[in-house]
């Protein structure tokens, strides 16, 4: 074929071409009439204007795709894989005024009921063809979606009462739509703008955080889900932004109520720094202060004596004075009444002189007194005069004696003895037989506390020694202690103390409350079944005093700690007492805490609450300072506290990860009696730490439920994720459940942030029978997107079992189990340092206590130190002979330790 026919034949061809798929598309056999482009343009393929976009259905307004494109014969729709009908296209051409171009543009509508056709199978789509005399061309898909949007919340945000300057989230999980809809969140119906107030901040999941809860954030918030179908409101969650009280500074003292002698005086502070808002707690403590003082009484001036007569004068007068001194006036006394300055005429002639008579001074004159009858009666008034003042003087030295046996300090052999309690324990080796052997004291009686105040004995009484190289004896001379006895009553001891002035906080529940009096031997308060005790060491009271001392727990619901961000409370809040009591060694308060085993996922501090009632960091584990009054040993399920201050201590944690982990204790209960068809199961979900536990037992007892299995521990991470519970694999036959959910639900924040007690959900069951009496499940517990953990229950529901604790009780008269004459001996022996390191560095290393060496070697004593510790660690259960065998390994035989059994005594 010639090279110029070329051109007109492939035009031809492609007619041909596009009239053959018109016809079809119509539908009809018939030739289509096309438009054909100019030669100038006939070799160009057709491109796009204006291609065919998503869209969606919006109830049922059908919607409108657009096609353009040039230079193009002809254009045509496929929706999803269809040609669409010729007679569907609204077809309109112009002619691009800047290139002379053909433009060619098509409209298609899709109704809901087109789409609805295949809905479930595929997404509808169209697209559109263009032809041209060279080729063809394709759009790209447009998605045509029926656009929804349901009416329920996945997750509705849920109210809070929040601490000032705590951190605030509100979830929100919209309801599911086509196209996915937009969230936006109000307050007080007010749109919320991140922008102007960066204090909110709105995650990519739709949650709204505040940063630091202000007052101005209490209000209602709303979550708004939007797309182009509908608009839906959540519920409202009040959020309360509480604020606890605090106390302003102390007053000044008031005058003294009394003018002379011993009064009162007062200061007072107001809950005013800052007031307590929005359901916050008052101040505790006292808003009054009283304390005795004594007003110097007024002193009325008194004459000195008469100076001696001066010599006569040229002026034939002399004279003699006297001065305001015995005793000066003072405080308002009165002064001296009369003249301070007397004259006299020393001539002859105008004073003569008799053998018979002498002067005698009045307080304005003087004149003579003639005779011995009236010297006689001076000489008897003054001699009246001596006997009162030395009677006088008599009186006050007794008086004294008297006070100074008040305050006399204990020292004789009895006092020492008590901090020994017997113990079956023999020598590791055999060749130790000159070791001290020591009769413990079975004549003295034990008060309800574990103090160390006995009645005085003889010393011989009280140590049976042979070969004692560790006892010295005592001085002989005993001093008495008074004071020395606990009330009868623990509501009397209460409220004697509740009037003292040093008490800031007084515990008002005396089932969680211990206490004692105390001198320099030390003792130990236990709270029983809550792993809670406070150990006072020997010598950490000063000597010649005498303290009445309080250990208590105090219950979540008596006060909020003040918790931001990712910190949760990982132990008992711990009160002892009284603040201010002058201590000159640290004690160790031993409380359990719930925290898993990886420190390195936690930033634990303690805090203790001030004077002003305000919560403060006083120390952070792992950067501890040995010059700080307080020092922290953690161990896998304890706290030891070193505190040379009584006060109000917690364990806070703030998470690092995702990973950081509590402990939690899972407690099942179950009615002691069932005679009804229904039959409750109450799951409790709490810390892992033995108070919580006891007060969850104490509440059941009183509402006669019974423990049904062994308490399960759950580790509870930091994912944001609530816990789940739910109960499978009853048996069919015999029980069903009422629920009418598949599980129950506890928020994840009402777990973490300890604050909330008794947390527990109830699984409700029927059995079909009343004589049904056994019943086996499965309970499975998990947190959402994490791992879970299933229990088997199985159990006899007529039958009873007692749901209480074991109880832990001191036995014996003393707090210590190394006595305290031991105790010195061996701290004499460790605590100076030795050039082959056997002092008191290797037995921290033997007892596996190194890590805290340079904590140790700032006490005076780190031998008495180490040995505080282990007596806190193993009270109940410590081996003296243990204690015996690394004594003798460090190579200290003259301080091993061997006590008699207990057949021998």
């Amino acid at each position: 074929m010639p090279l110029h026919l070329r051109p007109f034949v492939r035009w031809r061809c492609s007619l041909v071409f596009a009239c053959l798929i018109f016809s079809c598309v119509g539908g009809e056999h018939t030739a289509t009439v096309t438009h054909p482009l100019p030669a100038a343009f006939s070799d160009l393929l057709p491109h796009f204007l204006v291609e065919p976009d998503d869209v969606y259905i919006v109830k049922n307004k059908p919607v409108t795709l657009t096609c353009r494109s040039t230079p193009a014969t002809q254009i045509y729709f496929k929706c999803n894989g269809e040609w669409v009908h010729q007679d569907d296209h609204l077809i309109e051409r112009t002619v691009d005024p800047a290139t002379g171009l053909p433009v060619m543009q098509v409209k298609i509508d899709i109704s809901r009921q087109q789409v609805e056709k295949i809905f479930g199978l595929e997404d509808y789509w169209c697209q559109c063809v263009a032809w041209s005399t060279t080729g063809t061309q394709k759009s790209q898909k447009a998605y045509v979606r029926i656009a929804y949007l349901r009416k329920n919340f996945e997750e509705e945000p849920l109210g809070k009462e929040v601490a000032l300057d705590q951190e605030v989230l509100l979830r929100c999980h919209p309801p599911e739509g086509v196209p996915t809809a937009e969230v936006e969140w109000q307050k007080n119906e007010e749109l919320i703008d991140p922008k102007a107030d960066p204090n909110f901040f709105i995650t990519v999941d739709h949650n709204l955080i505040i940063k630091q809860a202000r007052l101005a954030d209490t209000g209602n918030y709303t979550c708004v889900a939007k797309n182009i179908v509908a608009r839906r409101k959540s519920s409202s969650a009040a959020v309360i932004v509480y604020v606890n009280g605090g106390w302003s500074t102390w007053a000044t003292w008031s005058a003294c109520s009394a003018i002379c002698g011993r009064g009162w005086q007062k200061r007072s502070r107001s809950c005013t720094n800052p007031a307590p808002l929005n359901g916050g707690t008052a101040c505790e403590g006292q808003s009054v202060q009283t304390s005795a003082c004594t007003a110097t009484c007024p002193v009325d001036g008194g004459w000195s004596e008469w100076s001696k007569w001066s010599a006569c004068g040229t002026d034939c007068t002399m004279w003699r004075s006297r001065e305001c001194t015995q005793p000066a006036p003072g405080t308002g006394g009165k002064a001296c009444q009369g003249l301070d300055l007397q004259s006299l005429n020393c001539t002859s002639e105008q004073c003569p002189q008799s053998e018979s008579s002498f002067f005698f001074e009045g307080p304005n004159h003087f004149f003579s007194v003639s005779g011995a009858e009236d010297v006689a009666l001076y000489v008897g008034i003054v001699a009246v005069a001596l006997c009162l003042t030395l009677l006088l003087v008599v009186l006050v030295l007794v008086y004294r004696r008297k006070k100074a046996g008040l305050d006399a300090d204990v020292a004789d052999s009895s006092i020492l003895t008590t901090g020994f309690q017997p113990m079956s324990i023999k020598p590791t080796k055999p060749e130790n037989s000159h070791l001290l052997t020591i009769q413990p004291d079975l004549t003295t009686t034990t008060t309800s506390y574990q103090g160390t105040l006995r009645s005085r004995h003889d010393m011989a009484q009280k140590f049976s020694m042979s070969n004692g190289p560790l006892l010295e004896p005592l001085p002989n001379g005993s001093q008495t202690l008074h004071n020395g006895k606990l009330p009868g009553e623990p509501g009397d001891f209460v409220s004697r103390l509740s009037s003292q002035s040093y008490f800031k906080t007084l515990p008002r529940d005396n089932v969680n409350t211990s206490y004692g009096t105390f001198n320099f031997l030390g003792g130990r308060l236990t709270l029983p079944n809550t792993g809670i005790s406070l150990l006072i060491p020997p010598e950490a009271i000063p000597r010649g005093k005498i303290y009445e001392i309080y250990l208590t727990v105090q219950r979540k619901e008596d006060l909020r700690l003040p918790l931001a961000g990712c910190q949760t409370l990982l132990s008992p809040v711990v009160s002892c007492g009284p603040p201010g009591v002058v201590l000159t060694r640290p004690v160790i308060i031993s409380m359990d805490h719930c925290s898993d085993a990886c420190p390195e996922n936690w930033a634990i501090r303690l805090k203790k609450q001030s004077y002003e009632g305000s919560w403060e960091d006083v120390l952070l584990l792992g950067e501890e300072l040995v010059s700080e009054p307080y020092y922290c040993q953690l161990e896998a399920e304890t706290c030891r506290v070193f505190t040379e201050q009584l006060g109000r201590f917690a364990l806070v944690g703030e998470s690092l990860s995702m990973a950081a982990a509590k402990r939690l204790k899972l407690l099942l209960f179950a009615p002691a009696y069932c005679s009804t068809l229904e039959y409750s199961i109450r799951v409790y979900c709490t810390d892992d730490t033995q108070d919580l536990i006891k007060e969850v037992m104490q509440m059941e007892a009183q509402l006669g439920g019974r423990l049904i299995d062994e308490p399960h521990v759950l580790l509870f991470k930091d994912s944001y994720h609530n816990l789940r519970l739910s109960i499978h694999d009853l048996p069919q036959a015999h029980w069903r459940s009422k629920l009418l959910t598949g599980y129950q639900e506890i928020p994840f924040y009402h777990i973490w942030s300890g604050s909330q007690r008794s947390l527990h959900c109830t699984f409700t069951l029927e059995r079909l029978s009343v004589s049904t009496c056994e019943l086996s499940c499965t309970l499975c517990v998990w947190q959402v997107e994490g791992e879970g953990q299933s229990f088997s229950l199985d159990f006899n529901i007529s039958k009873v079992t007692a749901s209480a604790l074991s109880t832990h009780t001191l036995a014996g008269p003393s707090a210590f189990q190394i006595p305290y004459l031991i105790r010195q001996k061996i701290c004499s022996s460790l605590d100076a340092p030795c050039p082959n390191g056997a002092d008191w560095r290797l037995l921290a290393q033997r007892l596996k206590l190194d890590r805290h060496m340079s904590f140790f070697a700032s006490k005076a004593s780190p031998t008495s130190v180490i040995l505080d510790l282990w007596e806190a660690q193993h009270f109940h259960s410590g081996n003296l002979n243990q204690l015996a065998a690394i004594m003798a390994e460090i190579g200290k035989q003259e301080a091993m330790i061997f006590l008699v059994s207990d057949g021998e005594c």
